[in-house]
């Protein structure tokens, strides 16, 4: 379980296809402070650390076909900058929301707006999730505030905090990221269906 609160960036420095896997390697500032089986969220993406190289201070996870088809990790690079959070600790605080890893769609930015002390960002998904006006929404891991909300699109704001801290900073339009809807909104939504009340 995670909190949505960025901890550090990470650099993609090396990737190894094999059969239909990829191995990324990821240069961190707390490697050393890492541990095998070790849970890591990747751009919200909830990760094992299968390796580590302390000398290189870089570790490395393991992504099968399901998780490269169905998140933003597909187009990694060499060089591509990466949000990390480790897993909670149970006796810390909840300081943004509860985020389980589990990446449900990906979305498209579609507008940056610079708004003199903040910035704007919409995003285009195509699920039947939806998000609601004030609600959590996680964008590459990133816990975050919708501040509009429509079928099939929502928007956010960052302030400069996070826009210097994450790779927010580094989102272009067009840019793909990946998205986890709030676990409450979740539930209610499929009991909704499954109850017939919608």
């Amino acid at each position: 379980m995670f909190t949505g609160i960025i901890e550090n960036l990470g650099e993609i420095v090396n990737i190894n296809m094999e059969a239909t896997n990829k191995h990324f390697v990821v240069k961190s500032d707390f490697t050393d402070e890492l541990k095998v089986d070790q849970s890591i969220a990747h751009n919200g993406c909830c990760l094992t650390v299968v390796d580590l190289d302390l000398n290189n201070n870089t570790y490395s996870v393991t992504a099968i076909k399901e998780t490269l088809d169905k998140t933003n990790l597909g187009t990694w690079k060499i060089g591509t900058i990466v949000n990390l959070e480790r897993c909670m600790l149970m006796n810390g605080r909840l300081d943004g929301h509860i985020v389980q890893g589990h990446v449900d769609v990906t979305a498209i930015c579609t507008n940056i707006i610079d708004e003199n002390g903040s910035w704007r960002y919409n995003f285009k998904y195509n699920s039947p999730h939806l998000t609601v006006e004030k609600g959590s929404i996680t964008v590459n891991g990133v816990s975050l505030t919708v501040v509009d909300s429509k079928v099939g699109s929502f928007s956010v704001c960052i302030i400069p905090y996070t826009y210097e801290h994450t790779n927010f900073h580094a989102l272009t339009i067009g840019s793909t990221v990946n998205l986890e809807f709030d676990i409450i909104g979740k539930y209610v939504s499929q009991w909704l269906i499954q109850t017939g009340k919608v």
